[in-house]
């Protein structure tokens, strides 16, 4: 397949876990054998107007994030390249609106990868680019139904997971054994406070514990366990690449969940996926529940009674280093669904 990639400001101008999903998503299909090309603002040094990195082409239709010049332009090269289909970011309105013109000249069903973590303003246009896109594919039901809050139909959207490498899970080495291990930027919306609490209803059994993450809370939660008098057994780890953290989680039992925002709990994922047991603390606005259900190594609770409860129940289960039953979201095998994806909407406008 033919397959056209639009995002005005890719992962160089603003990192974003939706931007990094799309590229990823290209990357992946790019390797399977499809022609894929990302029709972006040029993030590269020199003039030339592509570059090649990891068998995608980058297109630039802009020099910089410029929105009217990239509108007017973006149109005819899709028209140009004449893609089986076209997948979007929906930031800003007015590019995946001139996308769905390009698609419509290309007669190329257009797709919108909505994350969950763009900012989209409620606005006429934002409606009209949402209505236009032909399916809007999110990474968890709870984003989903932001989706569809907005005006998208049950059948214009869908839920593809965030993926994994479950070669990475089975090859990394396991680091040192840990009883309990949480991941998240120390943000406002981490949440570790739950977590530490629950750690101090157990301050008379044996326990050790790592935080991974950095940011701007982590002195106020390196203080807190200080205060709950559980700061020689808590390490504040920082943050870590995903080899490191893969080999932490291998070697941990325990993986908690606490942050009051996720649109898809991605190292819960990775967690789990290297045989942590995991433990939800449900929140409104996080999907990370979705994720456990049906699952017979993981628990939803919600409060820190709870999560001091299910720890120490937790003892009671084999320790593992690799969960199989994960490798349904490995890269592969996401990657598979989103071809799926394509050929079944390619297929509705009788093209395929």
């Amino acid at each position: 397949m033919r397959v056209a990639v639009v995002a005005m400001e890719t992962s160089q101008y603003r990192d974003t876990v939706g931007r990094t999903r799309l590229e990823r998503v290209a990357t992946e299909l790019a390797a399977a054998g499809h022609d894929v090309t990302v029709f972006c603002s040029q993030w590269w040094p020199g003039f030339d107007n592509q570059r090649e990195r990891d068998g995608v082409t980058y297109r630039a239709v802009t020099v910089s994030p410029t929105v009217p010049s990239f509108c007017v332009r973006l149109p005819a090269m899709l028209a140009r390249f004449r893609p089986d289909v076209v997948h979007v970011h929906p930031t800003p309105s007015s590019v995946a609106l001139a996308a769905k013109t390009g698609a419509t000249l290309s007669r190329a069903p257009l797709l919108t990868e909505w994350y969950g973590d763009e900012d989209v303003p409620e606005s006429r246009r934002a409606d009209l680019a949402l209505r236009a896109s032909d399916c809007l594919v999110t990474p968890s039901e709870l984003v989903r139904t932001r989706v569809r809050e907005r005006g998208a139909t049950a059948d214009q959207t869908t839920v593809l997971p965030q993926s994994i490498d479950m070669d990475l899970v089975r090859d990394a080495d396991t680091d040192e054994e840990i009883d309990v291990v949480y991941a998240h930027k120390l943000d406002g919306s981490a949440n570790v406070e739950s977590l530490l609490l629950g750690l101090a209803e157990l301050r008379q059994k044996g326990w050790s514990a790592t935080i991974i993450g950095d940011g701007p809370e982590r002195e106020y939660y390196e203080q807190e366990a200080a205060d709950l008098r559980i700061d020689d057994r808590v390490t504040f780890a920082g943050a870590c690449d995903i080899e490191e953290r893969v080999s932490i989680y291998k070697g941990a039992h325990v993986f908690v969940q606490t942050a009051f925002r996720e649109c898809f709990a991605t190292d819960l994922l990775w967690a789990m996926a290297c045989g942590c047991i995991g433990i939800v603390e449900y929140q409104a606005e996080s999907s990370a529940h979705e994720l456990i259900e049906q699952r017979d190594r993981a628990f939803r609770v919600t409060n820190p009674q709870e999560i001091a409860d299910k720890i120490a129940e937790s003892a009671d289960f084999e320790r593992r280093t690799v969960d199989e039953s994960c490798a349904e979201f490995d890269h592969a095998q996401v990657r598979a669904e989103y071809e799926d994806l394509y050929e079944s909407r390619i297929e509705e406008t009788g093209l395929f």
